[in-house]
């Protein structure tokens, strides 16, 4: 069975689509894991990292998006099912060479638009039409092929974002340590929980992951201590992925040999080493 983890935080810029990324390439190329990344995210920003722009434009005109599976679910049974899983699944979408087993299911501006919607959708027979069930449900015959799979949420609570975690085991908050980046994180925590015990399941709280880390920087020391004393929080990740010109560039779809090339400066690919390794033993410990 796949380890099925969430990335969230309510607030945008803060390194969310660089961890994901970095863990799914990690987890692929330094510890020889299956990956599938699923971006929820409309801004497809972890899509046109791994896959480049033209190859999102290709499968976005041909419908072969995740915005498909909504669109779907909210045309009923008026029209035939347009989403093709295969078609829009994309093996090895990593452009670095020594990343081979990630997989992505690909996002799309057009869910912006399906997001409102699909508060209206009829509940159908037997409430088989359930407005969060609907990834679950797409995704499940190809899970048994994955190690784990990473999911890119939107920067929202939504019905998308609940889509991601009706499937998931737990969730990893990215953040930089300063008090908007970390203002909503108690929402998360208590909105993830009550979705949770609507499904009579958990959703564990992996922990945090400290982003665009600035060592010795009076704000970003504090927050961290605020965050790692605070009982009612996640627990902190103790990699800090540091604040860089290397780490920022590496959300660019470019050509490249290895992870080391791709995160080399700064520390970069030391620290994603290491917090996918941390990330690994968290994970699995929720077994």
């Amino acid at each position: 069975m796949a380890h099925v983890i969430s990335t969230i935080n309510l607030k945008g810029g803060v390194g969310k689509t660089t961890t994901t990324v970095a863990l799914a390439e990690m987890l692929s190329g330094e510890f020889g894991k299956r990956v599938l990344v699923v971006d929820l995210d409309p801004q497809t920003n972890a899509t046109t990292v791994l896959i480049g722009e033209q190859r999102w434009r290709d499968l976005n005109d041909a419908g072969h998006t995740l915005a498909t599976l909504f669109t779907d679910a909210l045309a009923g049974d008026s029209e035939a099912p347009k989403f093709d899983l295969e078609k829009s699944l994309q093996r090895s979408a990593s452009p670095v060479q020594a990343v081979r087993t990630v997989d992505l299911l690909p996002s799309s501006l057009d869910l912006i638009d399906v997001q409102d919607r699909l508060g209206t959708l009829p509940p159908g027979r037997f409430f088989s039409n359930n407005p969060t069930d609907l990834l679950r449900r797409a995704i499940r015959p190809i899970l048994d092929q994955y190690d784990y799979v990473l999911i890119d949420c939107p920067p929202n609570l939504g019905i998308v974002t609940l889509n991601g975690l009706r499937i998931s085991d737990g969730y990893i908050i990215p953040t930089i340590p300063d008090v908007l980046s970390t203002y909503g994180i108690p929402q998360i925590q208590s909105r993830v929980k009550a979705f949770a015990d609507s499904l009579a399941e958990s959703i564990a709280e992996v922990g945090i992951v400290i982003t665009k880390y600035r060592k010795g920087t009076n704000v970003h020391e504090t927050t961290i201590d605020r965050l790692e004393d605070d009982p009612n929080l996640p627990a902190v990740f103790e990699t800090r992925i540091p604040e860089g010109n290397a780490i920022a560039a590496s959300v660019e779809h470019t050509a490249i040999s290895t992870l080391r090339q791709k995160y080399a400066y700064q520390g970069g690919f030391e620290a994603f080493r290491d917090l996918t390794e941390e990330f690994i033993d968290a994970v699995e410990d929720l077994a």
